[in-house]
Formats: structure tokens, C-alpha cells, sequence
């Protein structure tokens, strides 16, 4: 079933209106939401991104005095100086009252081999170091800063290592022993969240310090190592157990560290989701709102439009009835000038034979011709009474304001209904109040009024039915007119639809205009009409017109 083209303009109406309303809130809607979801994700990474790089200078600066102070070591003295026990131990002493975190101190030869040492490990004096790693990588670059391992001491320790060369070629290796403790308590400076951790990784993924949750220093990390950074980074991950986490890390300059802080069983965008649940329930609402109100306002246009479209398209039907009843007019009054003619040629005839029979006193069959002349006469009267009706239906097409006695109006009306109800039996009882004032109307169309309600009365009662018609003053400048029946009656629903045009319970035998049309003359005329009805007990239609006189010189 297609749609109606007032479907149609209403859909697409409400779809641009909705579009035109709704496009800017989804676009502000959009831009909230990605600057709300920047800010949140800021301020969820902001604290721990803060935590790693506060860490990140702390360590880095660590470091770098412990590898400055081991660097001027080796530069300073010279090697018998450095070779000498007490000198060693003296340096030694300065070192740990200004610096935390040396555990040892030892002078190393060309060849490799630990040829002075300050510390608890006096066992190691005279060890060769030749064959480790830290010891080439020393060699060729001068100062460095080694992973956590547990080497000849057997416990995790970081070496720190400055060689200095002399201008004659010779040179040696000043090396220091680092306890990682130092480490975390120098990560501990920065203050950090509950269910956090922070800890240090090397570049294979094994531990440089004790982790809260991801075990203990020198054990394989089950964090995977992530991309290198010297910036401090945060991304949303998630751990060996599949938790999601928020990780934020950064390489460490000059040495193999990673340092590597973790925050997890907490949403860090728990709010963020709150918030956006409120802007999508918020959206969605206005969303409904702006589509409600744009469909409501546009049905209520199109359904005053289709009222105005229905109004004009009656006011054509009765404007093409006007036409087609002016034409009928017009033949009308060809057919009564046309028939008056021969009827006057008629009657005078039958004058001419009536006044030869008066004066012929011994006229053979007299009474004979007097019944059929007077017959004649008679014919001719009614007639000519067909032809002035006629007559009078003509001239009342042009529509014309007079003073007019409903009375008469109405008497003249019946004329034309009074073999219908004769032949049909229904008994038409008119009460006629006298004196009432006259109406200034158009005869043809107060006449339709009547003729139009007279017809539905006697359509509405069956044969040997009776119709009222009553005429009386309403108030003190309105006259009454009501014609009653005592037919079929009509329901509430047919109540409330009589006045709309195109609407009938005669079926195919109806237009659907009468009463529209009925109800837009008097109204035309500053009159009322009222309906009263029952079913099973006839209709009562009331018309109140005003009384009024066309003013001086109409």
C-alpha cells in the first residue's frame, strides 16, 4: 500500500528538521567527547607518567655522582697511589661518608688482575678479571656502568668502572661495587599509588630490583620488555594474566636499565566511563526530544495543510455544483420561455371558446364543453404555476441579498416536495409562527438550506413517517427554524461527522455535501444550525439565522 503524499511530506519534513537540529549536537556531542576522553586519559596517566620520570632523574642522578666520583678517582692518583692500602682505604673512607651505596673499592692492572682492594671481600684480592665482560667493555670505553649480576661475590650487585690511560700508555682500572638496595631506595623518593609498582628491568626482560608483583631481582620478568624510549611513555597493556594495566616506563642514558612502573586492578578510566555513559544518555535524550518536537510541530502543519487542502478542494466542488446548478437555471429558464409561448396561445384559445359558448344560448352539448374547457383552463394554470417556478429557480442562481420572509421561504419550498410526501404518505405538519421578523438572505441559497435538510428528513423516515417544520423568534433578533422526523435517527459518531464534507450514510447515494454545504451558507449568514438525535427516534436539525433589513438604498 503506497503512502500518502502528506505521508511523505511529513516524513521528509521531520527527517530535514531532525537532520538540521540533530547534526550540530552529535558534532558538539563528538568534540566533547574526545576532549573529555583526552583530559581523563591525561589525568589517569599524568600521576604515573610523573612517578616514572621523578624516578628516572633520581636514578640517572645516582649514577651519574657515583660514575663522576669513580671516573675522578682514577684520574686523580696516580697508580702507586692508588696501589697503596692506606691511601685506598682513605679514599675509600671520603667516599662512603659523601656517597651512599659503595660496598667496595679496588684497584685493577692492565692485565686484569685485582691488585689492591677496600672492602668485606678480601678474598677477591689478586683475582683476574681478564676473562669477564665488564672488564673489555671497560677497556674500550673508558667509564661503565654494568647490569645487576652476582659475579665472585655471589649476591646481586651493579659495578661501576673508570680506566684512566697515562700519556706514556699506562693505565688502570679503578673499580667500585654498587649494593642495589640503593636502587630502590632512591625509586622510593617518588611517591607513589596503591596498587602500583615500580621496579628495573634490563634490555633482556630480568629484574634489576625486587618487584611487587612480578617477583625478585636477577628473575625473568613476565612483563614483556616494552619498546625502547628515553621519553617517559604510558600504555594501556596488559599483564601475563591478561589484567589490564597501565604501564609507564623509560631507557635509562648511559647504561642497559629500563626503568618500568605498573598500576593495576584499578580502572584508571572508571570515571571516564561514568562521565560517558552520561554524555551518550544525554544525547540519546536529546536526540528523542528534538525528533519528538520535530514530528509533532511538522504533523500539526501537515494536518492543518490537509484541512486547507480539503477546505479548497470543497470550495472547488461547490463552486464546479454553483456552476452546474447556474447551467440547469439557464435551461430552466429557455424551457418556461419556450413553454409560456404556446400555453398563452392555449389559454387564449380556450377564453375564445368560452366566451363563443356564452353567447350561443341554444349550444348543442353545452355542460360537455364547458367541463373540458375548464379542464383545459386548468391545465394551462398548473402549468404555467410549473413554468413560474421554474422561472424563479433560474433567477435565484445569481446570488442576491433581500429582505425575506422565512415563512413564505419555506412554504415556497414544500412546493417542490409535496408530491414526494404525498406519494410516500408522510404527513408534513408545519408550525409557522406569525409577525416574525424578516432575515436578510439569499433566497436561492436559503432555500437550498431548506430544500437539503427537508430531503434528509424525508430520506430519514419511512413511508406513512411525519416531518415537523416549525418556525418561531429566537431571543429578541433571531429567528428559529427546525425541521424534525421521526426516522432513523443518527449515533454519536455520525454527530460528530455530519458537518464534514465527503462524509455520508447514504452510501453510493450520497455525496457527502449536502450538510457541509448547508452548514458553510448559514454560516456564511452569520447563523447558527444545531443537530439533536437519538437513534430510533428521529433527527431534529435547528437553524438560527439573524434578523436584520438591508440598509437604505441596498
Amino acid at each position: 500500500m503506497q503512502s500518502s503524499p502528506y505521508a511523505n511530506l511529513r516524513r521528509k519534513i521531520v527527517i530535514i528538521l531532525a537532520a538540521t537540529a540533530i547534526l550540530p549536537v552529535l558534532l558538539l556531542s563528538a568534540i566533547n567527547y574526545m576532549e573529555f576522553e583526552r583530559t581523563f586519559t591525561a589525568e589517569a596517566q599524568n600521576p604515573l607518567r610523573a612517578t616514572v620520570s621523578k624516578s628516572k632523574n633520581s636514578l640517572e642522578l645516582f649514577m651519574a655522582e657515583r660514575s663522576s666520583t669513580i671516573s675522578l678517582i682514577a684520574s686523580a692518583f696516580s697508580y702507586e697511589d692508588l696501589a697503596d692500602v692506606r691511601t685506598l682505604q682513605r679514599i675509600f673512607f671520603v667516599m662512603q661518608k659523601e656517597f651512599s651505596g659503595f660496598v667496595d673499592l679496588g684497584l685493577i692492572n692492565e692485565q686484569g688482575a685485582l691488585v689492591n682492594y677496600v672492602g668485606p671481600h678480601r678474598e677477591l684480592l689478586g683475582i683476574d678479571y681478564s676473562g669477564q665482560e665488564w672488564f673489555h667493555k671497560v677497556r674500550f670505553q673508558n667509564r661503565f656502568v654494568s647490569e645487576v649480576f652476582r659475579g665472585f661475590r655471589l649476591f646481586p650487585h651493579v659495578v661501576i668502572a673508570a680506566q684512566h690511560v697515562t700519556e706514556r700508555g699506562d693505565r688502570w682500572i679503578v673499580r667500585a661495587t654498587i649494593d642495589t638496595a640503593q636502587f630502590m631506595k632512591s625509586m622510593s623518593i617518588a611517591h607513589f599509588e596503591p596498587d602500583s609498582d615500580i621496579f628495573l628491568l634490563n634490555r633482556k626482560g630480568v629484574l634489576q630490583s625486587d618487584s611487587l608483583f612480578y617477583g625478585k631481582t636477577l628473575e625473568q620478568c613476565p612483563v614483556p620488555v616494552p619498546v625502547q624510549s628515553y621519553e617517559t611513555r604510558v600504555v594501556n597493556t596488559s599483564d601475563h594474566n591478561g589484567r589490564p594495566i597501565l604501564l609507564s616506563y623509560c631507557y635509562l642514558a648511559g647504561s642497559d636499565f629500563v626503568l618500568v612502573a605498573v598500576k593495576q586492578n584499578v580502572n584508571p578510566f572508571q570515571s571516564w566511563f561514568m562521565l560517558r555513559t552520561d554524555i551518550l544518555l544525554i544525547l540519546c535524550v536529546s536526540i528523542l526530544a528534538i525528533y519528538t518536537v520535530a514530528a509533532r510541530t511538522v504533523g500539526t502543519l501537515i494536518a492543518r495543510l490537509q484541512e486547507s487542502d480539503k477546505e479548497r478542494e470543497q470550495a472547488m466542488l461547490q463552486m464546479e455544483h454553483s456552476q452546474k446548478l447556474s447551467s440547469i437555471g439557464r435551461l430552466a429558464a429557455g424551457v418556461a420561455h419556450e413553454i409560456n409561448n404556446p400555453l398563452a396561445i392555449i389559454n387564449e384559445k380556450a377564453g375564445l371558446l368560452c366566451d363563443i359558448l356564452e353567447m350561443e344560448q341554444a349550444f348543442p352539448r353545452r355542460e360537455q364543453f364547458d367541463s373540458n374547457l375548464k379542464a383545459i383552463s386548468n391545465a394551462v394554470a398548473r402549468c404555467r404555476d410549473i413554468t413560474h417556478r421554474m422561472l424563479g429557480f433560474a433567477r435565484r442562481m445569481d446570488v442576491k441579498i433581500e429582505e425575506l420572509d422565512v415563512n413564505a421561504v419555506l412554504s415556497e419550498t414544500l412546493l417542490f416536495l409535496e408530491k414526494e410526501a404525498q406519494h410516500r404518505s408522510i404527513v408534513i405538519i408545519q408550525e409557522l409562527a406569525d409577525g416574525l421578523p424578516k432575515i436578510a438572505c439569499d433566497r436561492g441559497q436559503l432555500q437550498q438550506v431548506f430544500l437539503n435538510v427537508l430531503n434528509n428528513a424525508l430520506a430519514a423516515v419511512d413511508d406513512g413517517g411525519e416531518t415537523r417544520i416549525r418556525s418561531a423568534l429566537h431571543g429578541k433578533d433571531a429567528v428559529a427554524i427546525s425541521i424534525a422526523d421521526n426516522g432513523v435517527g443518527m449515533d454519536e459518531e455520525t454527530k460528530k461527522h455530519i458537518f464534514e464534507p465527503f462524509f455520508t450514510t447514504k452510501k453510493e447515494k450520497g455525496t457527502g455535501l449536502g450538510m457541509s454545504i448547508i452548514y458553510g451558507i448559514v454560516k456564511r449568514h452569520g447563523g447558527e444550525i444545531q443537530v439533536d438525535s437519538a437513534m430510533g427516534k428521529g433527527t431534529t436539525i435547528t437553524i438560527i439565522l439573524p434578523a436584520g433589513h438591508l440598509p437604505a438604498g441596498a
